[in-house]
C-alpha cells in the first residue's frame, strides 16, 4: 500500500482540481487483480508488446491481489481503470455505483475449485459444508462464485467459511497448512498444486463448456472496467485503450501459447515454463477474439449473483449500463 501513496495523492489532487493535465498526457493508471494470473494476461501482454505506447498512452499497471481491493481504489479516484471480473459492474450498480466493462477479455472465469488431497471423501461442493474455503478476498469474484456454487449445492452461507488467502504462494501455503480445505484459484496456481498432487479439481471453469455446466451459461469474467462518469469525460483516451487491448486479444487468438509465453516476464512461469505453456494452451480459448461482450453473458452473471447475494436480490439492474461495446467495435 505504501508504494501507492504518491499515486493516491496525485490522482486525488487531479480529480479534486478538475485538472485535465493527465488526460492531455494520456497518463493512465490501471490496477490489475493479480497481473501474473493467466486470466489477466492481456494487461501485461499489451504492455510487453508495446501496444499502449503505439496508441500514445503512458499506462502504469499496478498489482493488487484481490479484485475487490482494486475496485475500491478505482472508486476512490486513485486509479482510472481496473482489470478484473465483470461481475463487479453488476454488483456495484446494485449499490448505486455505475461502472462498465469497456473491453471484455474472457467468456469463462478461468477459475477452478481445488480440494486438498487430505480430503479424499469430498466429491462435490455439498461435501464442503463446515469447511474453510479459500478465496482471493472477501467480496471478490472468487468469493461470489464460491458462494453461488455452495448455495446451488444446498449449503447455506452460514455453513462454511470463506477465507481470504490471495493466489499463488499464499494460496498454496494455506492449503498445505490446512488453513483451507478447498479453494478457488486460477492458473498458474492450479497447475502447481495439481503437479505436486497436493490438490485435485472439484469444479472446473476454465473452458466455455465446463463453465456452462457449472454456472448455467456463458460467464464473462476478466475485463477492463471503468466508472461510467470517467469514460464519458475521456472518450478519446478510452478508445486508445480499447484499440490496444483489442489488438492484444487478436494477438492471443492468432499466436500459440508458447509464442505468448515468450512475451511474458520469466518469473510468471514460477520455475515451470512447460507447465505455464500447457496451462495457457488448455485455457486460451477463454479469451474473446475481439473484446465484445458475449451474448447472454450478462444475464448469466446476474442470475449467479442473484442466487446468493442479498445485495442483488430484489434490485432492478439495468445490464445495458454494466458494459459497452462502443469502443471495441470502433477499435482500429
Amino acid at each position: 500500500m505504501r508504494i501507492r501513496t504518491a499515486i493516491y495523492s496525485l490522482a486525488f489532487a487531479s480529480v479534486l482540481a478538475g485538472s485535465t493535465a493527465a488526460v492531455a498526457a494520456d497518463k493512465i493508471t490501471i490496477i490489475v487483480g493479480g497481473y501474473e494470473k493467466q486470466i489477466y494476461l492481456p494487461a501485461k501482454l499489451a504492455e510487453r508488446l508495446g501496444y499502449f505506447k503505439d496508441e500514445g498512452l503512458d499506462v502504469e499497471l499496478l498489482n493488487e491481489a484481490a479484485g475487490v481491493d482494486a475496485e475500491n481504489e478505482m472508486l476512490a479516484g486513485a486509479v482510472q481503470g481496473v482489470v478484473g471480473f465483470y461481475d463487479h459492474c453488476v454488483d456495484l450498480q446494485a449499490k448505486g455505483k455505475f461502472v462498465e466493462s469497456i473491453v471484455q477479455f474472457s467468456q469463462a472465469p478461468g477459475e477452478v475449485e481445488l480440494v486438498s488431497s487430505k480430503y479424499p471423501d469430498v466429491k462435490s461442493m455439498a461435501d464442503l459444508k463446515g469447511k474453510n474455503l479459500g478465496v482471493t478476498g472477501l467480496g471478490s469474484s472468487t468469493n461470489f462464485l464460491t458462494q453461488y456454487l455452495m448455495m446451488k449445492s444446498g449449503v447455506q452461507l452460514s455453513d462454511f467459511t470463506s477465507v481470504p488467502v490471495g493466489a499463488g504462494a499464499t494460496f498454496i501455503a494455506a492449503m498445505q497448512q490446512d488453513k483451507i480445505q478447498a479453494g478457488m484459484t486460477t492458473e498458474p496456481t492450479i497447475s502447481r498444486l495439481l503437479k505436486t498432487g497436493e490438490a485435485r479439481v472439484l469444479v472446473d471453469m476454465r473452458t466455455m463448456e465446463s463453465t456452462k455446466a457449472a454456472l448455467g451459461g456463458t460467464y464473462p469474467a476478466a475485463s477492463l472496467y471503468m466508472t461510467t462518469a470517467w469514460v464519458e469525460k475521456n472518450k478519446p483516451t478510452v478508445q486508445k485503450l480499447a484499440n490496444a487491448f483489442v489488438k492484444t486479444l487478436k494477438y492471443i487468438n492468432t499466436h500459440s501459447a508458447a509464442d505468448i509465453a515468450e512475451q511474458m516476464p520469466k518469473d510468471y512461469y514460477v520455475g515451470d515454463k512447460e507447465g505455464y505453456v500447457k496451462a495457457l494452451a488448455d485455457g486460451k480459448a477463454m479469451f474473446t477474439a475481439d473484446g465484445v461482450m458475449p451474448q447472454g453473458g450478462p444475464e448469466t452473471v446476474l442470475a449467479v449473483l442473484s442466487g446468493f447475494s442479498k445485495n442483488i436480490k430484489g434490485k432492478q439492474i439495468d445490464l445495458s449500463k454494466t458494459y459497452t461495446t462502443e469502443f471495441v467495435k470502433a477499435a482500429k
